[in-house]
């Protein structure tokens, strides 16, 4: 038995032969264990378990068959390779029945030995990637968002928890994270799901055209008004109406809108009678509102009423083996309709999408594993399959040194930890020149968390 725990168990009673077998396989790099009988392979995978059996089938005190029952049940079954200086037809589809994975004859040509071993461990390795996507696609499942990531867990919590309030809900977040998602989930986990959800996006519409969009119009009340027309806000009565982008409303149409979540009343363009309409806000956005209120461009009482119940979908690069869970996923869905489906990544490819920053998140990563299935041809996606700008070096992210950083004191005395954290959190923003985005990637927090923070000092 090796020090090293042995990639390949050979079982064979001829001693000259085993050296021989043992040779040829630690040349061609494998780490290699041998033994002469079936007591003696027995106890050797008592102790480790090899990714390959290579066994005699006729041994002193045995069939060599007994070591592939013996492997069967194990939860992660090594591969097992047959020889016997037989080599009849009934022999070979006996082995393979009971799940052999090649059979040999002797004499052995040591070449085609080579080449099986290697077939067969390659076919391992990619079943069990196979395997690994699979059990990803078994997790972290909800309302159509993919994710187990703590971040993710977290969400879906929050998700929950807001499902059962009747307020707004503003949900912050970068583009492509999936805001959508999250607001059709709250919706779903709602007393609300069986009714209409309504989705628009304040920043796709013309500001003039706005206000009728979402409050409807009256037979007459601008040119070309033929007929009255009901708004979003009518469509979504006893359902969810979100308005996504909600930073880039006009000013004006912020007033309407404050209104109506104050009172819950709608009155149409060019009309005079308001409608008493039972709709839950969601509003959205990829802006920093604390921002467009002090530059004016955001009310400050509408942003208040909103954020009332706020939550963060946190970027693609702070979720960690979420990325894995999401290219399979996609993998899975583009499969369906390809003739010959892709089975997962190469470690090249996988370790370059790993080290992407990913500033366009989820609907980027989409749009690449899209783009890498088209033109894979393989059974794998390699990283000439990837787009070029993730072919090309990714700079490192700026490091944040503590060395500078002195905790605070009050004349020697202990001082309170908010105090001690808020230190450290301007010491961090100095460092990145005042970047808030990245000063809470670094402090692991969200950005609207950190927000409140700089807003109570």
């Amino acid at each position: 038995m090796t020090d090293t725990p042995a990639d390949i168990l050979v079982v064979e009673d001829d001693p000259d032969l085993r050296a021989l077998l043992l040779d040829e396989l630690t040349d061609a790099g494998h780490t290699c264990a041998g033994c002469g009988d079936l007591s003696s392979a027995q106890g050797f995978m008592r102790e480790q378990m090899p990714k390959l059996v290579l066994s005699d089938l006729h041994l002193p005190d045995g069939n060599g068959l007994t070591l592939l029952e013996i492997l069967k049940p194990l939860p992660v079954t090594p591969s097992f390779i047959a020889i016997t200086a037989f080599g009849t037809i009934d022999q070979a589809v006996d082995a393979l029945k009971r799940g052999a994975d090649d059979f040999l004859t002797k004499p052995l040509d040591l070449d085609h030995l080579r080449l099986a071993v290697a077939r067969t461990l390659q076919r391992q390795q990619l079943e069990q990637e196979l395997n690994y996507y699979r059990r990803l696609l078994d997790q972290g499942e909800f309302h159509g968002m993919i994710g187990a990531s703590p971040n993710m867990r977290q969400l879906f919590t929050q998700i929950r928890q807001l499902a059962g309030a009747n307020g707004p809900v503003l949900i912050a977040g970068e583009s492509g994270v999936g805001k959508e998602l999250v607001a059709r989930a709250i919706h779903l986990e709602s007393e609300r799901r069986n009714g209409p959800f309504v989705a628009i996006n304040c920043g796709g519409i013309n500001a003039n055209l706005l206000e009728s969009e979402l409050f409807g119009h009256a037979a007459g009340a601008f040119t070309g008004a033929t007929k009255a027309r009901r708004g979003l806000f009518a469509a979504a009565n006893g359902g969810t109406l979100m308005l996504d982008e909600i930073g880039e409303m006009p000013l004006e149409m912020q007033a309407s809108l404050l209104r109506t979540l104050q009172d819950g009343r709608v009155r149409p363009v060019g009309s005079n009678t308001e409608q008493a309409l039972d709709v839950r806000i969601i509003a959205a956005t990829n802006r920093e509102l604390p921002e467009e209120v002090a530059e004016g461009r955001f009310r400050e009482d509408l942003y208040y009423r909103l954020e009332t119940f706020a939550i963060d979908v946190p970027p693609l690069r702070q979720r960690g083996d979420d990325l894995e869970r999401l290219i399979a996923h996609q993998i899975n869905q583009l499969n369906q309709c390809r003739q010959q489906p892709v089975d997962g990544l190469t470690s090249e490819a996988l370790e370059r999408l790993r080290r992407y920053s990913f500033p366009g998140n989820v609907r980027e990563l989409a749009s690449i594993i899209e783009r890498a299935v088209t033109f894979c041809t393989e059974s794998h996606i390699g990283v000439e399959h990837l787009p070029p700008r993730l072919l090309e070096s990714i700079p490192a992210a700026p490091a944040v040194s503590a060395e500078q950083w002195q905790p605070p004191t009050a004349g020697g005395e202990l001082v309170s930890l908010e105090s001690v954290e808020r230190s450290y959190i301007h010491h961090v923003l100095e460092q990145l020149d005042g970047n808030k985005r990245r000063a809470a990637e670094v402090l692991q927090i969200g950005r609207r968390t950190l927000y409140r923070w700089l807003e109570s000092d």
